[in-house]
C-alpha cells in the first residue's frame, strides 16, 4: 500500500512540474508567476481541489505521442474566496505554451459545466500561444466547445478572464465572451493576429503591445475592463472583484457586514457644484461619500473616461453605480461611454444588481466623427439596457440632465423606480444660451433682450422643480443626504417584482 501511495504522490509531483523546472525559471525571469502560484494567490490558502491532474493529449502526429505532460498545459478546479465557491482554469505557458489540445478544452469544459450546475462564477487565467498547431481541427472543436459554453453561461454565471501574459488566435473569443477581463500592463496582450502576420498583410510594422497590450485594450479598444501593474496585483484585485458579484442569476447580490450607517450625512457634498454652470467637478467624490465605507470598485476607469461604472454597497449589499464624469469630456455621451455603460446596467440587471444613477450630462456628442461611428445605435445600447432593466433603479440629478441624454440616464420614463434631483439640477432640452439662440434668433443683435430671454428661460427651466411639478422627479433633496435617501430608496425596493413580456430573446442594437 505504501508503494502505491508514494507512487500516486510521485505522479502528482511531476504534474505540479509542469513543463519543468527551467521553464518555470524562465516564467519568472518574464516576471509573470506559473499556473499554480496564480490559482494559488488567487483563491483562499488550501481551498483549491484540482481535477483532472493527470489528462494528457491523444494526439499521434508530428512525434506528439513521444511527448504527453500530465494536466496537458491548464490547471483546473474549483476553491473559495473568502469562503464564496469559484471554479477556475489557469493555462500553463510552461506546457506546451498553454496551447489549446482537444483534451485540454475538455477539461476546461467541464469546469464550465460544473460552474454553470452549482451556481458559482468561473475565473479563467490565460497565458497561452494559441492552437495546438499539432492537433489541426480538433484544436479548433475544442475552442468551439469552450465559446459554446462562454455563451450558454452567460447571464447564468459571472464570467471573469485574466489576461497574464501571450492570448492570440481563438483564444482571444472565449475572453471576449466573458462578463469582465482584465490585463496585466507589460506581460500580457491579446490580438487575432499577431505582428509578423500584420506585417505580411497590411505592411504595418507594430510590436505586441503597439498591437494588443494593455495601453491599446484598457484604454483605446474597450476590450478589456482594467489593467494592472502586475500578477499579484491583478489577482488580489479579482478577490475583491468576486466579493461583490452573486454566484449565479439565482441569488441575490451579496451582502456583508458594514460599520457605516445610512443616517451618515456630508456637509461637503453641499458645495460639490460649482457656482460656474461650465466648470467640472470630480463625480467620484459623491460616489465614494455615498457608498458603504468609500469602497468602490471602478469598471474600465481607462476607457470612455466621461462615465463612470463600478460595484460599491449600500447597507452591505451590492449596488452597480453609473455617473456621469464632468471631469471628462463634460459627461457628454459618446460611443465609448454609451458602449461600456451598457454592457454594465445590462450585467447588473443579469444578476439582481441594483443600480444607482448619479446624472450631470450635458447631452451626446455632436460632430463628424461620432455620427460615422454610429453614435446613434450606440447610444440606443445604453438607452436599451436602461430601459429593460427590472432590478431596482434610483437615480439622482446633480446637476445638468439635457435632451435626450437625459431620457436615457435611468430617467422615470424608463422605468426609473425613484428619481431623485439636486437643487441645482437643470432638466431641459438644452441650456438656456442655445435655447434662446434658437427660440429668439431674431433677437440675436440685441444683447440686453438676449441676456433678458436667457434670465426668463433659466428661471423657467433650468431647475428641476418643472420635472418635479409634473411628476418625473420624485423629489428635491438636499445634497448632503443624498446616501440616506438613496440608501433607504433602494430599502423600499427590495421586494420588487417587475418582469417584461415573454420573448425568445431580445434585438439589442448592436
Amino acid at each position: 500500500m505504501q508503494d502505491v501511495i508514494e507512487a500516486l504522490e510521485a505522479r502528482r509531483e511531476k504534474a505540479r512540474m509542469g513543463g519543468g523546472a527551467a521553464r518555470i525559471a524562465k516564467q519568472h525571469e518574464k516576471g509573470k508567476l506559473t499556473a499554480r502560484e496564480r490559482v494559488a494567490l488567487l483563491l483562499d490558502e488550501g481551498s483549491f481541489e484540482e481535477t483532472d491532474m493527470f489528462v494528457e493529449h491523444r494526439s499521434h502526429d508530428f512525434g506528439m505521442e513521444e511527448n504527453r505532460i500530465p494536466g496537458d498545459g491548464v490547471v483546473t478546479g474549483h476553491g473559495t474566496i473568502n469562503g464564496r465557491l469559484v471554479y477556475v482554469f489557469s493555462k500553463d505557458f510552461t506546457v506546451f505554451g498553454g496551447s489549446l489540445s482537444k483534451a485540454q478544452s475538455e477539461k476546461i469544459v467541464k469546469v464550465q459545466k460544473m460552474a454553470v450546475q452549482n451556481g458559482a462564477p468561473v475565473i479563467g487565467i490565460f497565458d497561452v500561444g494559441g492552437a495546438r498547431i499539432q492537433e489541426g481541427v480538433d484544436s479548433l472543436a475544442g475552442y468551439a466547445d469552450i465559446f459554446m459554453e462562454n455563451v450558454l453561461s452567460s447571464g447564468v454565471i459571472p464570467q471573469i478572464s485574466v489576461i497574464m501574459g501571450p492570448c492570440a488566435g481563438g483564444d482571444v473569443y472565449s475572453p471576449a465572451l466573458t462578463d469582465f477581463i482584465f490585463m496585466v500592463k507589460d506581460t500580457s496582450y491579446m490580438y487575432v493576429t499577431g505582428p509578423d502576420v500584420v506585417k505580411t498583410v497590411t505592411n504595418e510594422e507594430v510590436t505586441h503591445e503597439t498591437l494588443g497590450g494593455a495601453s491599446v485594450h484598457a484604454v483605446k479598444s474597450g476590450v478589456v475592463d482594467g489593467a494592472f501593474e502586475n500578477d499579484i496585483e491583478a489577482l488580489t484585485q479579482m478577490r475583491r472583484l468576486v466579493d461583490f458579484l452573486p454566484g449565479s442569476n439565482r441569488e441575490d447580490a451579496p451582502q456583508r457586514p458594514t460599520f457605516d450607517t445610512i443616517e451618515r450625512s456630508d456637509a461637503s457634498l453641499d458645495t460639490l457644484i460649482p457656482d460656474n454652470p461650465n466648470t467640472p467637478y470630480d463625480m467620484k467624490e459623491l460616489i465614494e461619500k455615498t457608498v458603504d465605507e468609500g469602497d468602490f470598485f471602478e469598471i474600465s476607469p481607462a476607457f470612455g473616461g466621461n462615465i463612470i461604472c463600478g460595484f460599491g454597497r449600500m447597507e452591505g449589499s451590492t449596488v452597480g453605480v453609473v455617473a456621469n464624469q464632468p471631469m471628462t469630456l463634460a459627461g457628454v455621451l459618446d460611443i465609448d461611454a454609451s458602449r461600456k455603460a451598457a454592457r454594465f446596467v445590462r450585467f447588473c440587471d443579469c444578476f439582481n444588481i441594483p443600480i444607482v444613477t448619479f446624472v450631470d450630462v450635458p447631452g451626446f456628442m455632436p460632430g463628424t466623427k461620432q455620427e460615422y461611428g454610429g453614435l446613434i445605435k450606440h447610444g440606443a445600447k445604453l438607452l436599451f439596457a436602461y430601459a429593460e432593466a427590472t432590478v431596482p433603479k434610483v437615480t439622482v440629478i446633480t446637476r445638468k440632465a439635457y435632451g435626450g441624454a437625459y431620457d436615457v440616464m435611468s430617467s422615470k420614463h424608463l422605468r426609473g423606480d425613484v428619481n431623485y434631483a439636486w437643487p441645482t439640477a437643470e432638466i431641459a432640452v438644452m441650456g438656456a444660451k442655445g435655447a434662446v439662440e434658437i427660440i429668439f434668433r431674431k433677437d440675436l443683435g440685441d444683447a440686453e433682450k438676449i441676456a433678458e430671454h436667457t434670465k426668463s428661460y433659466e428661471d423657467n427651466f433650468a431647475n428641476p422643480y418643472v420635472a418635479a411639478k409634473k411628476g418625473y422627479i420624485d423629489d428635491i433633496i438636499m445634497p448632503h443626504s443624498t446616501r440616506r435617501r438613496v440608501a433607504k430608496a433602494l430599502r423600499t425596493l427590495r421586494g420588487k417584482e417587475m418582469s417584461n413580456p415573454w420573448k425568445k430573446h431580445d434585438n439589442i442594437p448592436l
